[in-house]
Parts: C-alpha cells; sequence; structure tokens
C-alpha cells in the first residue's frame, strides 16, 4: 500500500485545475469517465494502455491516475508497479492511481492494492461516488452539475 494519504477537497487550496490521466482501452468507458470528469471541473488526458500511460506520466505527471486493470500491451497492475519503481527512485513525483476495473473480488483488490494502487473502484462508473472518491485524493473545484 502506498504511504500517500488522501487530502481534503479544499478549492481555495488549488491554483490550477487539477490533471487526471484516464488510463482505459474501452471507447465507452472512456467517454463516460471523461465526461464525469469534465463536470467536475478538472483537466483530463487519456491514455488507452499502460505503456501510453508511462508516456503521458513522464511528459507531465497527473495530480492523479483512473487505471483500468485489464489493457493491452501493458495492464494496470504492471503499469502501476513501474510508475510506483520510478517514483520510489525520484524519477516521477508521487500521485493516487486508482484501480478502474469491473473486477470488485476480494482477491482483486487485494491484488490492486499490492501493485501500489491507492484505491479499487469498480464500473460502471457512478458521478456522485467517483467525486466522493476523488476528493479524498485531491482539491476538486465546485462542481459544474451532477
Amino acid at each position: 500500500m502506498s504511504s500517500l494519504t488522501p487530502h481534503p477537497s479544499n478549492p481555495a487550496q488549488a491554483t490550477a485545475a487539477p490533471l487526471v490521466l484516464v488510463v482505459e482501452d474501452n471507447a465507452i468507458n472512456q467517454v463516460v469517465a471523461m465526461e464525469f470528469l469534465r463536470m467536475m471541473g478538472v483537466r483530463v488526458e487519456l491514455a488507452d494502455n499502460g505503456v501510453e500511460a508511462l508516456e503521458c506520466c513522464y511528459r507531465q505527471a497527473p495530480d492523479l491516475v483512473l487505471m483500468d486493470i485489464q489493457m493491452p500491451e501493458m495492464d494496470g497492475l504492471e503499469c502501476t508497479r513501474r510508475l510506483r519503481e520510478e517514483q520510489t527512485h525520484g524519477r516521477l513525483k508521487h500521485f493516487p492511481i486508482l484501480a478502474l476495473t469491473a473486477h470488485a473480488l476480494e482477491s482483486d483488490v487485494a491484488e490492486s492494492l499490492r501493485a501500489g494502487m491507492n484505491e479499487h473502484l469498480t464500473k460502471p462508473l457512478d458521478y456522485l461516488t467517483l467525486r466522493e472518491r476523488l476528493a479524498r485524493w485531491l482539491p476538486l473545484p465546485v462542481a459544474m452539475s451532477s
């Protein structure tokens, strides 16, 4: 489990909208996640798999990552392990990584946490649940709509 601890949402502390990286290979799930995040007033970047996610994080480290587990080329567990290794060695800043998957068994949650994820969210996404979970880790802007 990561040493990162949640931070309460405090819009007064935020100077710019947080950047959330969505790592998801399913087009419908991409659209839903991106729309929910935009409704929350955060900036969104998209990666189709773990390889693209690593590239995105090296270009500009996000404030939070929503990571699908099963993807082609590099799955979310391996990508998370690599990101955490880079952070441990000081090559990337630390940021929370939240699993975003249809797998909801206790063993799935445990595997996500062992890989270095901070939380495990299940699909299908629910706007209010997603907002509540993100608010644990990010200073979210005032909701635009819900």
